[in-house]
């Protein structure tokens, strides 16, 4: 299961064996956001900007970022962090193999 708000409600966190935050710079996280909605949903640059100022960062620091406390493994710098990502490939499949 993933998702930003996935370990925010209890009721799921319960039910994993591993829980992961992917901690992707904010920065990066804006780029992404800006890319794609321009080129996917047609959408203005201002209209992004001001999207993200008035909802998608202040939502981001109340629910997002606090659930990063619920996480058995915090990966930083996301899935750029090759060591990051082998290690927690590792304990996936040790957690699926049997």
């Amino acid at each position: 299961v993933e998702g930003i708000l996935v370990l925010w409600d209890q009721g799921l966190r319960d039910r994993f064996d591993l829980k992961v935050f992917v901690d992707t710079p904010a920065d990066l996280r804006f780029i992404r956001r800006l890319q794609r909605d321009v080129v996917e949903r047609g959408r203005t640059q201002e209209s992004i900007v001001n999207q993200y100022l008035a909802t998608v960062r202040p939502s981001h620091e109340s629910f997002i970022e606090p659930s990063r406390a619920h996480a058995d493994v915090i990966v930083p710098e996301g899935g750029l962090n090759r060591p990051a990502m082998d290690v927690l490939l590792a304990r996936v499949r040790e957690l699926t193999a049997g």
